[in-house]
């Protein structure tokens, strides 16, 4: 690469960010701190929604008082299907949000142990499926942003149940293995842009995790979630993550996969946190095509191998 592209693309980063910092700031109004949460802990309706890496920790270690446990893969996938974290149908998760004491007028409050990573999941459920998401908010920093001033509890919350009813998943949110095999491995199809959303080890492959081959989805591009937030587990800044993404053209579509759904979904949130409108994500993600011995898989560092790049 020249200096000059390079020169060129930094300054258009940079002036993208100062033009659109009044947006970026409201489109990240869902995020909250600790002394939010404190304040509003006692409200009618509020729903607070712990996912911990390790489910016993909810018990061992506890959890915000009155929040209900999220078990991860249980809760937040179909169980039923080839790949554990395909998304759940719309009757198992409105059974399991009703089980958690969740109403249509509920507020919700998620928070995690991970960076954000594993409420996104439960987040982008709540939107693929029509909750009013003006009501859902992210505890910036999790569980170690509220621990730094107040207890935690290890009595298990058990809520009467809701009431809350669902839409039919948006089309508009989710692609199924096929759509990419066909419109971008296939067709090469300009206006889709696929993102691995994984560390960069298991994009590459020299890392397998989550399935028996490594490498990654043929025309992927590789920008890692994860470093979007904090060693303290808070967001990043709307500059530093608009920086992140200023590669990914905006008037396209943005496809996101990661291993098992939880990767992807925090870069599903980063990005219409920043105004993308059309995110979509891989529903089964790589957990599902690296498991496919007859889909394509490249190795290395480059989108394409010779195979696939001419």
């Amino acid at each position: 690469m020249t200096a000059m592209p390079l020169i060129a693309r930094t300054l258009a980063a940079i002036a993208f960010v100062f033009a659109a910092l009044p947006a970026l700031a409201e489109g990240r109004d869902f995020l909250v701190p600790s002394e939010w949460l404190e304040e509003h802990i006692d409200d009618d309706n509020l729903v607070v929604l712990e996912v911990r890496y390790y489910p016993h920790r909810y018990f061992t270690i506890g959890h915000i008082p009155g929040a209900v446990q999220v078990q991860r893969f249980k809760d937040l996938g179909d169980n039923d299907s080839f790949s554990l974290m395909g998304f759940p149908s719309r009757e198992a998760f409105q059974a399991t949000l009703r089980r958690w004491g969740v109403n249509d007028d509920s507020t919700i409050v998620l928070y995690d142990d991970s960076n954000s990573a594993l409420a996104s999941r439960l987040w982008f459920l709540l939107d693929l499926y029509g909750f009013d998401m003006t009501r859902v908010k992210l505890l910036d920093g999790g569980v170690l942003a509220w621990q730094g001033f107040n207890d935690l509890s290890q009595q298990d919350v058990r809520p009467a149940p809701g009431n809350v009813t669902l839409a039919e998943a948006d089309p508009g949110k989710m692609v199924n293995w096929q759509f990419v095999y066909d419109r971008i491995v296939s067709r090469r199809e300009p206006q889709f842009v696929l993102l691995d959303a994984r560390p960069e080890a298991h994009y590459t492959g020299e890392v397998l995790a989550h399935a028996v081959r490594g490498g990654h989805i043929p025309g992927a591009i590789n920008i890692v979630s994860l470093s979007g937030t904090n060693e303290d587990a808070t967001w990043k800044s709307p500059e530093e993550l608009a920086k992140m993404y200023a590669d990914l053209p905006r008037h396209k579509t943005i496809i996101a996969y990661c291993h098992d759904g939880f990767r992807m979904s925090l870069a599903y949130m980063q990005l219409k946190s920043l105004g993308f409108e059309d995110v979509r994500l891989l529903d089964g993600g790589w957990g599902f095509w690296g498991n496919k011995f007859s889909l394509p898989v490249v190795e290395g560092p480059e989108p394409f191998d010779d195979n696939f790049r001419l």
